[in-house]
């Protein structure tokens, strides 16, 4: 039998994050935690008084450093749930710091009705003011929202309620963290392997077909099992979104939530229709799979199988590094150097454990270091992971080194490029070490996927939120069964006529965690899209290209998004972006079928 997780405790902290940059301990958490309330009245003084540049200056630098204490109590919070999501000491730690963020949200939704009710000519006034001048991309932000604000009272009412309508998105994860239980699963010579949420990529990965099936199979019966709940959760995040537009006057939920990052509904309306355009070198890619892997049919757990099997190989953390830090070479000394120091630090909580949140994730505050959870498997998609997570922390690094706190936080549409570049960068620079057909086959296997898991797949995703949301606002029901309806339909439409369409496809949906942050997805889509542009330019112009791209990694979050992106030379005012990526897909799968031609 395959070897279980270890316990926390068990593991070698070597490899685990050091939170001290935030908190020494979990009493120091508890210290600050009671200095929020203090601050808090300090902040909500200024009710009343938001009609001057020096009391708004006075009350933005309370509510920023406020702000910062929140997001340090939160992260901390959220990252020890993550070690190990049973332990209800640390669950409870993180829903007192919800709480407390919510507390204080509903505390100070005083203020932006407040300055919105200013006269027109006031707030042009204080927008301009030299005093201003720190808050000034904040106060432009903050006068976009005027049609969209309510009242005082009502802006009350909804922080209020901002607590509740997180519980769909607790359940979900509480569910799919604590909850699922999945049944081992026997590969091709009877042997017992553990499955579970962190390690089922993993054994869709294994070129035994048996396991694969088992696995595919076991997992989604898992799904199916609790589908009704996840069902009901789900339609009560897509409710909430849908009330919560409609209160706000926008036209969509869509719209409410593209307008809070300043970036046009269009730009995801245009990636969905250039993928559609797209659609048959998907259909291709599919077929070519089929191929190589000599199948009479090809099934939804056949899609991450490698393609070449012969040089599928596992590489230690340390491995993992050195290759990172060797690919990445085409981003400077200093940008290295700090990923060094961030090897060295303990940014990484770096393998599975018992609990453990399963995927990846990139969390950062103000004033702490960058961390990254992952859970380290030795695949080549595992060291991308790594990758590509650095990616995240280096954007938050700069950003935080460059921009003060009140701009440093970069948008969601430009938080997947910095973490995708790397990733690219590392495929290029592999590929750019071997010349043997089959191991070329295995990376070429690997960008490949980054293009159907990043461009496809979330944009399939999207377009299932945008299905889903258009369904509540027509008062149509959301259960389990429609949910599946249109999931399945869209894995047929997306992944086209080669693909066996078994029954456990339907309920993957369930599983998407970023389906609980709306309208999240496409930005994967359009990030990878940026950085295929971007990794190109690095590989390409060097240094001028490198300029720009550290560049637009400093800006952080101190202007609209598609401003920044064309500091690092990529416009999304049009499709242009997405097309050249696709075009760039169609050329890696040219290279990769001719090796199939000539060898398979």
């Amino acid at each position: 039998m395959a070897e279980a997780l270890k316990e926390r405790k068990e593991m070698d902290p070597a490899y685990q994050w050091d939170l001290s940059s935030l908190y020494q301990d979990d009493a120091a958490w508890e210290k600050s935690l009671q200095e929020v309330d203090a601050l808090l009245s300090k902040v909500a003084a200024y009710q009343g008084t938001l009609h001057t540049a020096e009391a708004l200056l006075a009350f933005f630098d309370a509510r920023l450093q406020l702000e910062g204490l929140l997001s340090d109590l939160y992260s901390y919070a959220f990252m020890r749930k993550s070690e190990d999501t049973r332990q209800e000491a640390a669950q409870s730690m993180y829903s007192r710091a919800y709480a407390k963020y919510v507390e204080v949200e509903t505390a100070l939704s005083f203020s932006d009705p407040e300055i919105l009710a200013l006269p027109e000519e006031t707030l042009e006034a204080l927008t301009a003011s030299e005093e201003l001048e720190p808050y000034h991309y904040q106060m432009v932000k903050l006068l976009r929202e005027k049609p969209h604000t309510l009242s005082a009272p009502e802006e009350r009412v909804l922080a209020r309620l901002g607590e509740v309508m997180a519980v769909p998105k607790n359940v979900a994860d509480n569910l799919q963290d604590a909850d699922l239980m999945f049944d081992p699963v026997k590969d091709q010579q009877g042997e017992e392997h553990e499955l579970s949420g962190s390690n089922y990529i993993l054994l869709q990965m294994s070129p035994d077909r048996t396991l694969r099936e088992n696995a595919f199979r076991s997992f989604y019966r898992g799904y199916r099992t609790h589908i009704n709940t996840f069902a009901a959760a789900y339609a009560g995040q897509v409710k909430a979104d849908t009330a919560e537009a409609e209160l706000r006057h926008y036209a969509s939920a869509q719209a409410m939530y593209a307008a809070g990052e300043g970036v046009p509904t269009e730009v995801c309306d245009h990636l969905i229709e250039a993928v559609h355009q797209m659609m048959p070198l998907m259909y291709r890619y599919v077929a070519l799979r089929k191929k190589i892997l000599g199948v009479d049919e090809l099934h939804y757990y056949d899609l991450y199988a490698p393609l070449s099997a012969g040089v599928q190989r596992s590489y230690t953390y340390a491995e993992a590094k050195e290759m990172i830090l060797h690919a990445l070479r085409p981003l400077g000394e200093e940008y290295i150097a700090t990923v060094q120091r961030g090897f060295a630090e303990h940014w990484i909580d770096v393998y599975p454990n018992k609990g453990k949140e399963g995927g990846a994730y990139s969390n950062s505050t103000y004033r702490s270091k960058p961390y990254i959870l992952t859970n380290f498997t030795g695949t080549l998609d595992a060291v991308s992971t790594i990758a590509h997570e650095m990616g995240h922390s280096m954007h938050s690094y700069l950003s935080n080194h460059h921009q003060p706190q009140q701009d440093a936080d970069y948008t969601i549409f430009v938080a997947e490029v910095a973490s995708t570049v790397n990733e690219n960068l590392l495929v290029e620079d592999l590929l750019s070490q071997c010349s043997e057909d089959q191991e070329r086959m295995a990376l070429l296997n690997q960008y490949l996927e980054g293009f159907k898991g990043t461009v496809y797949r979330q944009t399939m995703f999207a377009e299932f939120e945008k299905k889903a949301h258009a369904m509540a606002a027509r008062g149509e029901a959301l259960n389990a069964s429609a949910l599946s309806k249109i999931y399945r339909e869209l894995i047929a439409e997306y992944f086209g006529p080669e693909l066996v369409i078994d029954d456990e496809v339907q309920y993957e949906w369930a599983r998407i965690p970023h389906f609980y942050s709306p309208f999240y997805v496409y930005k994967y889509a359009t990030s990878y899209s940026a950085a295929v542009a971007i990794s190109e330019a690095l590989l390409r112009e060097g240094a001028p290209a490198r300029e720009r791209y550290l560049s637009f990694l400093s800006l952080g979050g101190s202007m609209d998004p598609l401003d920044e992106l064309m500091q690092a030379g990529v416009d999304f005012h049009s499709s242009a972006p997405v097309e050249a990526a696709l075009r760039k897909f169609g050329r890696v799968l040219d290279e990769a079928e001719n090796i199939r031609n000539m060898h398979f």
